[in-house]
């Protein structure tokens, strides 16, 4: 199985972080973005990998390399200007050759297990994507309230009724066909598969999942994921 790792992105809010470096080599507990998904594809036996690299693109090449000191093997796509997540992951096509193949975006980190995504679509089947979901965290706490009483406080719980795109796809090749040269892969591509009916979810409860946007999504997942840190260069 090979994955590619979408990891192009300026990170505006992650400022002044990302004025020398891009979002995905934002280090989380003293490693990067992209070192802890290397390691974490490597755990699931994901073993080739494709990095999507625009800005700053130096400082991923540079840490990642060949990808021998993870034990995977790495390749880079180069945007030479911002193609956005579909645009780049087109601009990597002629680097993959399977009928099936792994993609997620550059700033994410969990423990969910990703090859339940591959189990969901088949060359020949009727879904030619599948996308991971995991339950939507309010971003506050909540109040408890019965009879016009406050009767508790939860903070932040998991709202299990609504469901958020964790950023992790497994795609069948002909969707290559449908990427657009310049935009986004969740705002083009995606919408259309789903209208067609060839989008199939695959829900994921009790697992680890944060994207990093923010300042405080670091020091969030510093917390989450301690006991997940990658040992350096392992």
């Amino acid at each position: 199985m090979k994955a590619v790792i979408l990891a192009g992105g300026f990170g505006k809010r992650l400022k002044p972080l990302t004025d020398d470096r891009p979002k995905p080599m934002v280090e989380v507990s003293g490693v990067p973005i992209l070192e802890w998904q290397v390691n974490w594809l490597k755990d699931h036996q994901v073993k080739e990998i494709i990095i999507c690299a625009g800005y700053l693109k130096g400082s991923v090449i540079d840490h990642i390399g060949s990808g021998q000191k993870f034990g995977v093997s790495v390749g880079f796509a180069v945007e030479e200007e911002p193609l956005g997540t579909g645009g780049a992951l087109k601009n990597a096509r002629v680097m993959i050759s399977e009928e099936q193949f792994l993609v997620m975006n550059g700033d994410i980190l969990t423990n969910l297990d990703p090859m339940q995504l591959t189990h969901l679509v088949r060359p020949e089947g009727d879904a030619m994507c599948s996308i991971a979901a995991v339950p939507l965290r309010s971003p506050y706490g909540i109040i408890e309230i019965d009879n016009g009483h406050a009767k508790g406080f939860r903070e932040k719980p998991i709202l299990g009724e609504y469901w958020i795109n964790a950023g992790i796809y497994c795609l069948t090749r002909s969707v290559l066909d449908m990427l657009p040269d310049k935009g986004s892969l969740e705002e083009t591509t995606l919408p259309e598969l789903a209208r067609d009916g060839k989008i199939r979810v695959c829900k994921y409860n009790d697992v680890l999942w944060r994207s990093i946007d923010t300042h405080k999504d670091i020091e969030e997942a510093q917390k989450e994921f301690r006991d997940l840190v990658p040992k350096r260069g392992a």
